[in-house]
């Protein structure tokens, strides 16, 4: 389904006049420098087309005929390549150079056997065979000035002057007839009978996978082939198919706006038609990239709007059409599938909404938006580190949400040791843990536990919700006895508090009672009193010796809830405590 869904999109891109997906047979590819020639083949000079400023410069992208699949052996692109193959130029010292430049000819000759009356043909010929113009070029880019372009080994083509910023490839590539060597099979993807490509092109962009490219589908150990049949023919997929899906996939990996980095899952989506509200506004609210602790909704500005407009805006006709969302990681030489979602738009809105109705907590008034899935992962590890998530979270959330199932256990337990390791029950945290526990909790059949509020729940007795609320409210009374104070008790027992109660509570009120001696406000010593009497009155007698991980969220919870309502007008607090 996959694959099918990629050849689909590409057939659909294709098919948009305004879209710059390459035709079959070409693709489009970097080329930092160019080698201009004149129309007698001579060397004229060097052209750097990169753009941008300083570390950010890219070399001009050109549509060339599609590159070669290289293992160990000598392969050679059509019109395009590194200056070892194009030029003969040997600056690493490479023993094959000679070979490599030599089938570098040898391609031309033979994709152009019967176009050599063409004057483009004619030209870059000329030059190719003439040992003296290729030298010049050699010794041009063996300057400091290019010493860049020989160090990374960067691709070239060639350029007529005075044909506009057209290269070679662009000229003549059509001119160009090769006859294949593959065998006919039928297609797993068409179903219609055609030739079967013995390996597929690189895919590229997936984050952390070789440079060069790996491969999503591949066959290369004897124990992954079935009846005798080498390579992708055990996967046979028509030489159109794989050009199609090849391509639509590396150019939503490209830069196409439809992917983000999810952990360690490049992730990208689309829609089965063209102008999709959904698959406009997905990125935005959903897959917005990055945080910063100093900034932490940088990412989801106006997420709330985005969310409401997108899901409430789409049109009634579009809720049926098909939408696919797929997350791939490294593997060694090939790409993994880390996940693979697809569903009908409407499907799709109905999961995220009670996902982000899961994640509604109570939070301050200069911040109110919603969160990212990338800022919520980025929530359960060291100063929000995307390289530090565990590899499989992302999927497994990602499954979750789009599933409308449990959340993983990691997803709780990881946030439950950041905070404990930080001393800190954000925003974030808390919505992570409320989501994982109501969802929990609606899937069991107890009935023992009722479902986390938005805000304080005065009327839940659970125990750890209700230490959690206490914790926060012995926190606020020393942070009033002694102002400015460097740290509290959430910095020395937080950690032993919510896993360990019965080791730390009966110091902390203790501590207390001095703490409410030098309040020198009446009122406010009267609130507090007021508190710690509703909140004591609903635990039992004996504070319990530990908390299960499931009572430690909800610790967590019922903290923040608290502070969350200390924290209000004093109106609303003093009509908390005689509501509580």
């Amino acid at each position: 389904m996959i694959l099918q869904a990629l050849f689909e999109y590409y057939q659909r891109k294709a098919a948009d006049p305004e879209s710059s997906i390459a035709p079959e047979g070409f693709e489009w590819k970097e080329l930092p420098f160019l080698i201009v020639i004149d129309d007698d083949g001579n060397f004229v000079r060097l052209e750097d087309t990169r753009e941008g400023e300083g570390k950010k410069k890219r070399g001009k992208k050109y549509l060339v005929p599609q590159g070669e699949k290289r293992t160990v052996g000598i392969a050679a692109n059509l019109l395009w390549d590194n200056p070892e193959y194009v030029l003969g130029a040997n600056y690493r010292g490479r023993s094959d150079v000679a070979l490599r430049h030599e089938a570098f000819i040898e391609r031309y000759k033979m994709a152009f056997s019967s176009s050599f009356l063409n004057p483009g043909v004619v030209t870059a010929m000329k030059f190719l065979e003439s040992n003296a113009e290729k030298k010049k070029a050699i010794d041009a880019l063996s300057d400091e000035a290019w010493k860049e372009f020989l160090e990374s080994n960067a691709n070239t083509s060639i350029r007529i002057e005075g044909r506009s910023h057209q290269t070679i490839a662009d000229e003549i590539a059509s001119l160009a007839v090769e006859e294949s060597c593959d065998e006919k099979g039928v297609c797993l993807v068409s179903g219609k009978d055609d030739l079967i490509p013995a390996l597929n092109p690189a895919i590229k962009g997936v984050r952390d996978a070789q440079s060069s490219g790996a491969a999503l589908v591949s066959f290369n150990l004897p124990a992954f082939r079935s009846y005798g049949k080498e390579q992708n023919e055990n996967a046979p997929i028509g030489k159109n198919a794989v050009f199609a899906y090849t391509t639509a996939l590396n150019g939503l990996l490209g830069d196409d706006p439809n992917h983000i980095q999810i952990g360690d899952a490049t992730t990208i989506f689309w829609a089965q038609k063209k102008d999709s509200v959904f698959e406009k506004n997905l990125k935005p609210f959903f897959f917005a990239a990055g945080k910063k602790k100093d900034d932490p909704d940088r990412d989801a500005a106006d997420t709330k709007a985005n969310l409401e407009s997108a899901l409430s805006g789409i049109p009634p006709a579009e809720m049926a059409t098909r939408f696919y969302i797929l997350g791939l990681s490294p593997n060694a030489a090939r790409i993994s599938v880390r996940f693979w979602h697809q569903g009908t738009v409407g499907e799709f809105c109905m999961t995220m909404k009670r996902h982000f109705a899961d994640l509604e907590i109570i939070a301050p008034a200069y911040d109110p938006c919603r969160m990212s899935l990338q800022y919520l992962l980025g929530a359960t590890v060291r100063d929000w580190k995307s390289e530090d998530i565990p590899p499989n979270l992302a999927g497994n959330v990602m499954r979750a949400v789009l599933n409308d199932t449990l959340y993983p256990e990691t997803f709780s337990n990881q946030c439950i040791r950041r905070i404990r390791a930080e001393r800190e029950v954000s925003r974030a945290r808390a919505s992570i843990l409320k989501a994982c526990l109501n969802r929990k909790t609606r899937s069991s059949c107890s009935g023992k536990e009722k479902e986390m509020t938005v805000a304080l729940d005065s009327s839940n007795t659970n125990v750890g919700y209700r230490l959690g609320r206490l914790f926060a409210v012995l926190e606020k009374i020393q942070e009033d006895a002694s102002p400015g104070l460097n740290a509290t008790i959430r910095d020395r027992y937080y950690g032993a508090a919510s896993s360990s109660p019965s080791t730390v509570f009966p110091r902390l009120l203790s501590l207390t009672n001095h703490h409410l001696a030098k309040l020198e406000n009446r009122g406010q010593k009267i609130n507090h009193e007021k508190r710690l009497a509703v909140i004591i009155d609903g635990l039992t007698p004996s504070m319990p010796a530990h908390l299960v991980m499931d009572d430690q969220a909800r610790f967590a919870i019922g903290y923040y809830h608290q502070r969350q309502a200390l924290f209000t007008s004093t109106k609303d607090n003093t009509q908390g405590a005689r509501n509580e």
